[in-house]
């Protein structure tokens, strides 16, 4: 009854073992040929395919572990590349944070210097204008100063006994002196 029990127990033991050896084995599929009646009436594709042995679609164990560890070592190189990649966006990326740091300090110095040139060019305008005034009010001054000298010349012209003009003599000595003073502004504006 031992011999029995360790008969069927040693059986039990090798089935899964006998099985599996027996799935991992790889069965080629008998080719067989048959002769072709010409006059047989052609069959549907789907009649044939139900009489072909299938091949086996399942991979083994190791085929498949193969498989897997291939796929592992060109994941594991894109990831690699990938780290690369990644490296080299990051050194670029803080090389331009520096430079966008450079170029942030010039930026508000020149525009330090900007509104520094513009309230300049504001100042000088005002003195521009200013001048502008004071040159025009210089020029009536010299105006004034002019007639001035002018009617005194015709006076002392007229005492001294000296001849005048007849246009100016017709006229006042205020209007004589206005187109002397006229033509001597003709000399200034030339």
């Amino acid at each position: 009854m031992q011999s029995i029990k360790k008969t069927l127990s040693l059986l039990i033991m090798l089935t899964p073992i006998v099985l599996l050896l027996g799935c991992s084995s790889e069965q080629t599929p008998v080719q067989t040929t048959a002769a072709h009646d010409r006059l047989e009436i052609p069959q549907n594709d789907s009649v044939a395919k139900r009489f072909r042995e299938s091949t086996p679609q399942n991979p083994t164990a190791v085929e498949s572990a193969i498989e897997l560890s291939e796929k592992y070592a060109t994941l594991s190189e894109e990831a690699a590349m990938l780290r690369q990649a990644n490296e080299g966006i990051v050194a670029r990326n803080k090389q331009l944070e520096a430079q966008a740091a450079v170029l942030d300090g010039q930026l508000q110095q020149t525009r330090k210097e900007l509104s520094e040139a513009n309230d300049l060019l504001i100042e000088m305008r005002i003195e521009l204008n200013n001048w502008k005034t004071d040159i025009l009010g210089f020029r009536d001054e010299m105006r004034a100063a002019e007639t001035a000298q002018l009617e005194t010349l015709f006076r002392i012209l007229k005492v001294l006994g000296g001849q005048v003009d007849g246009e100016l003599a017709s006229s006042d000595s205020t209007g004589a002196v206005g187109s002397a003073a006229s033509s001597s502004n003709r000399y200034y504006r030339d």
